[in-house]
């Protein structure tokens, strides 16, 4: 079944860069950027929030929408890791305040800037994350979350572990993709040899074919929280890349 809550729409148009499928994509339109209540806390804390992110520099700053003010940072260890980290940043009056930082996996091969269909690289880039579904019914999520059978995940890793419960609650990330659609759907914009289904999933012990997967429990938290009005994007990449 589709659960759609009335939320404002999210567009994703092309940058030079390039999912578990996947290139690169700049995240939405320019517009006044919307700005949300303060983060509860000290005046402190408000005071030490960056106006920036940690860890982007100005190129990948520049590609997230002004409008944007929840950014998911996926940062990798190195161009051919699997492994990389998430931390949540949420933009206030304040700046930019970031969450916990989750470990994480990536593509088996590591990062690409030309994602290519079973390249078992992730797509470098900075992308919209507009639609959710999974297996198990909706947690609470804020965006539009499609419940489907057809997020069964049998079979095993790349090093042994079960897949099962992997596509439990998935973000889809809005690569080579239509938003506003199932993260099932199979349309591909850029064609269906640069590859598509890239999401945001739940953890299963090892690399993935090109998503970013963390623990149930932080998928819980991400779809509880990320709001379509607060235009959510992702940036991932390995840490040298996110830097420029």
């Amino acid at each position: 079944m589709i659960n759609r809550r009335t939320a404002l729409p999210l567009l994703a148009s092309p940058l030079l860069l390039t999912g578990c499928g996947g290139s690169g994509g700049e995240a939405g339109q320019r517009a006044r950027p919307t700005r949300p209540a303060p983060v509860t806390g000290t005046t402190s804390q408000a005071e030490q929030a960056p106006h920036g992110i940690p860890g982007l520099g100005p190129t990948r700053t520049a590609a997230i929408p002004e409008q944007c003010t929840q950014a998911v940072v996926a940062t990798g260890r190195g161009p051919d890791s699997p492994q990389c980290t998430v931390v949540l940043h949420q933009r206030t009056a304040d700046g930019w305040q970031a969450g916990p930082s989750w470990p994480a996996h990536n593509a088996l091969k590591g990062w690409s800037s030309h994602h290519m269909l079973g390249d078992l690289r992730s797509p470098l880039g900075v992308y919209t994350l507009s639609d959710a579904g999974g297996l198990l019914p909706d947690p609470g999520s804020r965006l539009p979350y499609h419940e489907s059978a057809g997020f069964h995940s049998p079979g095993t890793g790349f090093e042994g572990e079960p897949l099962d419960g992997s596509f439990d609650y998935v973000i889809a990330i809005d690569y080579n993709r239509k938003p506003g659609t199932s993260p099932l759907d199979w349309t591909r914009p850029l064609g269906p040899k640069r590859g598509g289904g890239v999401w945001l999933h739940v953890d299963h012990g090892g690399p993935t074919h090109g998503c970013v997967s963390v623990a149930k429990a932080h998928m819980k938290d991400l779809l509880r929280t990320l709001d379509p009005a607060r235009r959510p994007v992702v940036a991932m990449g390995y840490a040298d890349w996110l830097a420029v």
